[in-house]
């Protein structure tokens, strides 16, 4: 038989191990109180600093009141932007702007150019703005029944413009169009940027008359003298130049057309005055009207050689739906309208009534 071990000692060992777990339980407790403790102190900290990010990047961006004109070069990097922004007194946090554009990985994508900074939006209003561009723009108008030459010194005296200084790339531009850039403009309200070219804003001029016309051209009455849309775009700059009243478009269209068709020259004195350039001095002389020019349409046969002006879409419009009635001759009542006439007898007598004020 094996001896028995003593009943102490096993009492001992039994009390030794509770008190080794005891310890190791104390332990591990610390250590889990430890870890809670660095835990809920990165928590804490994390709030903080997504409470102090949210708090930088949603206020306003400076304390001014009232927005402000800052230009912004081409090439600089999102920092140079924002200590440019913070030098023009509209951007108060500029390295924390690049801290958020950087996190947001938008800083390569901000464009340069003029804005138009509001100090009341957030970092994320401002990197929109900057992101997609929007620059400062300015309006401009090109009028109906302008001609190229007056165009052409109205763009070049527009504020922030850039004079295109290279001949060539006009040269080339108007060799590319029949005739010219004489009405190849349509006429309507653009915008432009600063550092954008006089050529610039000419070329966007004639691509919307392109489109203009060859839609037009395309929905076109039926059975018109005219043969390509250039002829059109000449006989609605006559058409421009001759009336100002919205209605008497197509009366005006009408008269030409069947002029042409009829073969009757057009003797239309908005064509004389283009002819005779700078020597036109606000009157026209009976000389002037027998004076034999490309453009004179009472010695020419047929539409002129170019457009004398800068059409409308309306007189487009009107030169390819001429009105169905007979009339063959206008004469101006001096009131911005005109008389129309099928015949020469009852022309003639508005001719006396309305231009030499004697009895109808």
């Amino acid at each position: 038989m094996k001896p028995t071990q003593p009943l102490h000692k096993n009492t001992q060992s039994k009390t030794q191990r509770l008190a080794n777990r005891a310890s190791e339980l104390s332990r591990q407790l610390f250590f889990t109180r430890i870890g809670l403790i660095i835990v809920s102190g990165l928590l804490i900290s994390l709030l903080l600093v997504l409470a102090l990010s949210v708090y930088v990047t949603q206020r306003p961006i400076s304390s001014l009141t009232e927005p402000m004109l800052v230009e912004l070069p081409r090439g600089g990097s999102a920092k140079a932007m924002a200590a440019k922004l913070h030098q023009a007194g509209v951007l108060e946090q500029p390295q924390a702007f690049v801290w958020y554009v950087r996190l947001k990985q938008q800083a390569h994508l901000l464009k340069p150019g003029e804005f138009n900074i509001d100090p009341a939006w957030s970092f994320d209003e401002l990197m929109q703005v900057l992101v997609e561009g929007r620059n400062v723009s300015y309006p401009f108008t090109l009028v109906p029944g302008e001609t190229w030459s007056q165009v052409r010194v109205k763009l070049a005296e527009l504020p922030k413009i850039t004079l295109e200084t290279d001949p060539l790339k006009w040269q080339t531009l108007e060799q590319s169009l029949q005739g010219g850039l004489e009405g190849w403009l349509l006429p309507e309200s653009y915008h432009y940027h600063k550092g954008d070219t006089d050529f610039m804003l000419a070329r966007r001029a004639l691509d919307a008359m392109q489109q203009a016309l060859n839609t037009e051209w395309a929905n076109r009455d039926g059975g018109l003298p005219l043969k390509t849309p250039y002829e059109a775009l000449i006989l609605a700059s006559i058409i421009e130049k001759e009336t100002g009243v919205a209605h008497e478009r197509h009366q005006v269209a009408g008269v030409f057309v069947r002029r042409l068709q009829k073969r009757m020259r057009l003797q239309t004195d908005p064509t004389v005055i283009y002819g005779m350039g700078e020597r036109y001095q606000g009157r026209l002389r009976s000389q002037d009207l027998r004076e034999l020019t490309p453009y004179n349409t009472y010695r020419i046969n047929g539409l002129p050689p170019t457009p004398i002006a800068m059409p409308s879409r309306e007189s487009i419009h009107a030169a390819l739906h001429p009105d169905d009635s007979d009339s063959l001759y206008f004469v101006a009542k001096g009131n911005g309208e005109h008389y129309f006439s099928s015949n020469l007898l009852d022309h003639n007598r508005a001719v006396r009534r309305y231009i030499l004020n004697q009895p109808y």
